[in-house]
């Protein structure tokens, strides 16, 4: 009996990703806008994502995202399940996800890893890359509506993209999730001064340089007359905004307009409504990466920015977290077989008819 009929799999928990420095926004960053351009190029694979939700009402859901990056000879697929109720009916998180890497020349499985990480990653990469073309560069100011994960991961996004914020102004349907987001964020953000609002959503977007909302709610939470001149608006869940929030805007940009307008985030809702059309959106965020179409280009305009997810991208920024892990030693070496079914010596003592 020879091995070559064995497949190994690289298997990394969360924990081997965080030691192997993997909670690096740079990293996403770069793995992002490649994937962007990469999918541009014809060089990314991305077919329809398969949904199974399992309450209309709650949105409970699991969702089955596959990408393959043709360059590199790799085929992701990201399973991720979001239950939006978890955090008050059983005091966990609302999203879990674990992301399978497979090579495509023999189409064998290199990775079974933890994609939590990756997808919070995701999401706070993207509103990154946009605040680095949208953010004044001299912003001083950033602020959230909801404090869970998405926004704790905003947080460390937009210090990377923009390095001059000085102050944190939270706020929560609760207190003492306000007051859990400054105990886990202060020790990773010394330089950086924390405001709970003590649930009040005004004391806390009204007048910051940038503003996020971060919820499962679906209400209008963010008012337009928070949002000052020059503000950058990362909108990160579904419905979080009055519709005037985006009317007042000089730009709307997002990850990819056509999926976001058969979605369900604000801006999707004021397209069925017909109170914002096709030319009201200034870009896809590509063509600012490509430099197709500029950035800010004054210190009045007022930015919204919506990401709806690409899973590509998630594929993209996992790989990179592979192999940044693999090459720091970190995860376990798993057999998936040691031979073919039918070349195991001991089959008949295993097999039950």
């Amino acid at each position: 009996m020879t091995d070559k009929n064995r497949i190994e799999c690289l298997f990394l928990s969360q924990e081997d990703l965080l030691q192997a420095r993997c909670l690096d926004m740079r990293l996403a960053m770069s793995a992002a806008e490649n994937a962007m351009l990469a999918f541009r190029r014809d060089e990314i694979l991305f077919p329809e994502k398969v949904v199974q939700i399992f309450n209309d009402s709650t949105q409970e859901r699991i969702n089955c995202l596959p990408a393959t990056l043709l360059p590199e000879k790799v085929c992701g697929v990201k399973w991720v399940s979001v239950f939006p109720n978890n955090p008050e009916q059983y005091g966990v998180q609302n999203l879990s996800a674990v992301i399978i890497l497979s090579e495509i020349e023999r189409g064998f499985p290199i990775a079974f890893m933890d994609g939590t990480l990756c997808s919070n990653v995701r999401v706070g990469a993207m509103g990154a890359i946009a605040a680095k073309h949208f953010a004044k560069p001299d912003s001083t100011s950033i602020a959230f509506i909801g404090a869970g994960e998405q926004a704790k991961m905003h947080l460390i996004a937009m210090k990377a993209a923009v390095p001059t914020l000085e102050e944190c102004r939270i706020s929560a349907k609760h207190a003492h999730e306000e007051r859990q987001f400054v105990e886990e964020m202060r020790p990773l953000f010394s330089d950086l001064r924390f405001v709970a609002s003590d649930e009040n959503a005004q004391r806390a977007m009204e007048g910051a340089d940038i503003l996020v909302t971060a919820t499962s709610a679906q209400a209008p939470l963010l008012k337009a007359a928070w949002m000052k001149p020059g503000a950058f608006y990362s909108h990160i869940g579904g419905w979080e905004d009055e519709y005037e929030v985006a009317k007042q805007c000089d730009k709307i940009v997002c990850d990819d307009w056509e999926t976001v307008k058969h979605r369900t985030q604000t801006l999707s809702r004021m397209y069925k409504d017909g109170e914002l059309a096709d030319e009201d959106v200034y870009a896809n965020l590509v063509e600012v990466i490509a430099g197709e179409k500029g950035g800010r280009e004054t210190a009045e305009e007022r930015v919204y920015f919506n990401a709806v997810g690409l899973a590509y991208v998630d594929v993209a920024i996992a790989h990179a977290m592979y192999q940044r892990a693999k090459a720091a030693g970190k995860g376990r070496l798993s057999s998936i077989q040691e031979t073919m079914i039918f070349q195991h010596e001991k089959l008949a003592d295993w097999m039950r008819i």
